[in-house]
């Protein structure tokens, strides 16, 4: 099974963390916006891959039901992680606006 984009997302943000607090620059070279947004793109594909299995099953294609329920199950899981990292990023933005000056 492979992993989904926005998994290693929060292991590329933990590396991040760890270089930050070790005081060492960042090795990849990317910035946390372009891996989010890569991340965002992943799940879409994946929810994309999952709507071509379920229509190839319906339409009598060659899906097999176990490919259908566990394409439909990483989609799910990608649109979890995506909202929760969501919920985390206005939760973030609502406590330093509440934050006094």
């Amino acid at each position: 099974m492979t992993n989904i984009p926005l998994m290693r997302v929060a292991q590329q943000a933990l590396s991040a963390y760890q270089n930050v607090d070790a005081g060492s620059a960042p090795s990849s070279g990317q910035d946390f916006a372009s891996l989010l947004g890569q991340s965002l793109k992943g799940a879409v594909q994946t929810g994309q891959q999952a709507e071509a299995q379920a229509a190839s099953a319906v339409g009598g294609g060659s899906a097999d039901l176990t490919q259908v329920v566990t394409a439909v199950s990483r989609a799910e899981l990608a649109l979890q992680t995506t909202v929760a990292v969501r919920d985390r990023v206005l939760q973030a933005y609502q406590d330093i606006i509440k934050m006094p000056i």
